[in-house]
């Protein structure tokens, strides 16, 4: 078992409106998160995906996972963070934090492609 645990809420990438992101495909976004996610496991940092619909489960989908174990870390990625029509989903997602792991660090992105830096800064 890992001594420290992170867990990376993001969009799931059914549901990313890729117009908003150029460049950016399903495969892309779950190549980078995928890479990111196994990097962290390699150094020994337990690591889950949870990943969400706009709004509709999400608070579920996030309540599920933190009820799973304890992590040090959660990072919350920038399809959730950035795009202005996310902000309730955004707001929504932290107050579940602030309640349900009021002790874990939070992290956050710029993409698909630095979320393992963004959670080492806090582990």
């Amino acid at each position: 078992m890992a001594d420290k645990n992170a867990l990376m809420i993001g969009l799931d990438p059914s549901v990313v409106n890729y117009d908003k992101w150029p460049g950016l495909t399903s495969q892309k976004l779950m190549a980078g998160l995928t890479h990111d996610l196994e990097a962290l496991q390699a150094e020994g940092i337990g690591c889950d995906f949870c990943l969400v619909d706009h709004g509709e489960t999400a608070e579920v989908t996030v309540l599920e996972a933190l009820s799973k174990r304890n992590y040090d870390v959660v990072m919350i990625g920038a399809g959730v963070r950035v795009d202005p029509d996310e902000f309730l989903l955004f707001e929504k997602l932290i107050n579940v934090l602030h309640e349900k792991a009021p002790h874990a660090r939070i992290a956050f992105n710029t993409g698909p492609t630095d979320s393992l830096a963004a959670i080492k800064r806090w582990i």
